[in-house]
C-alpha cells in the first residue's frame, strides 16, 4: 500500500494540519470522545505540526537551500512521528472506519480476497551437492527465474524417497520437507549413497490456502 501521508509540500500542510485539528476535536468533547489519547501524545503533533508550519512558510516566497533542507528535514521528522501515532491511536476501537476515512487514513480490508491457487506445481531440476546431498532449484514455470513463486506462495513442498523401482505416482512418496529458500537440500544416509532418489514439489501457501498441485515426478542419483 502507497504511503497515505501526502509528499507534495501544500498537500502534506493541509493533511497534517486537518488530522491534528480532528484528533484535537474528537479528544475534547465531540461524541464520541476519544479518551485514549495522551494529551502529552496530542502535543507532540502539534508541536511537530508548528515546527513543519514554520520550516515550510520559510520557503513559499524567495528562500536559501538551507531553508529548503530545514523544510525536509522537518517533514520527515514529523512522518517519523506520524506513522506510530497513526498505529498506536487511530486504530478500531474507538476510532472507526468513518474517522480514518475523514482523516484520508485507508481501511485496513476486514475481507481480504482469497489468494487464487496456483494452477500447476513447481518446475524444478535436481543437482548434486556433495557425498549423500541432492539440492533441489525451483521456479514460476518454464521462462521463471531461479527461485521465482506465484503470488501468495510461502514455501515449496518437497517430497521425496528412495526406491529400486521407477517411482511413478506422487502419493507413494514418503517424506517431505518445507524448502522456504531456493537450493534446497535434502541429506541422505551413507547406505543410500548410489541409489536413486525420487522428487516431486507443491507450491504451499498459508494454512487457510492450501497447496498447489503436483509438479513432475523427477529422480536423480545418490552421491
Amino acid at each position: 500500500m502507497a504511503d497515505y501521508v501526502p509528499d507534495n509540500d501544500a498537500e502534506f500542510d493541509d493533511w497534517f494540519k486537518f488530522m491534528n485539528q480532528y484528533v484535537t476535536l474528537k479528544c475534547t468533547g465531540a461524541a464520541p470522545e476519544w479518551t485514549h489519547i495522551p494529551p502529552a501524545a496530542r502535543t507532540i503533533q502539534t508541536d511537530a505540526y508548528a515546527a513543519w508550519y514554520t520550516a515550510y512558510g520559510r520557503t513559499t516566497g524567495p528562500h536559501t537551500q538551507v531553508d529548503t533542507a530545514a523544510k525536509n528535514a522537518a517533514k520527515q521528522a514529523a512522518k517519523a512521528l506520524i506513522h506510530p501515532f497513526v498505529n498506536q491511536y487511530l486504530r478500531f476501537p474507538p476510532v472507526t472506519n468513518e474517522d480514518r476515512l475523514a482523516m484520508k487514513i485507508p481501511n485496513h480490508d476486514s475481507h481480504p480476497s482469497p489468494i487464487p491457487v496456483p494452477g500447476r506445481g513447481p518446475v524444478f531440476s535436481i543437482v548434486q551437492m556433495g557425498p549423500g546431498m541432492l539440492g533441489i532449484i525451483y521456479r514460476n514455470g518454464e521462462t521463471g527465474k531461479k527461485g521465482s513463486k506465484p503470488r501468495g506462495v510461502v514455501a515449496v513442498r518437497v517430497y521425496y524417497g528412495v526406491s529400486d523401482e521407477p517411482v511413478t505416482d506422487q502419493e507413494r512418496l514418503p517424506a517431505s520437507q518445507k524448502a522456504t529458500k531456493c537450493g534446497h537440500v535434502t541429506r541422505f544416509r551413507a547406505a543410500d549413497r548410489g541409489k536413486r532418489a525420487y522428487f516431486a514439489c507443491k507450491w504451499e501457501l498459508s494454512k487457510e490456502d492450501g497447496e498447489s498441485p503436483w509438479s513432475e515426478i523427477q529422480s536423480e542419483i545418490i552421491p
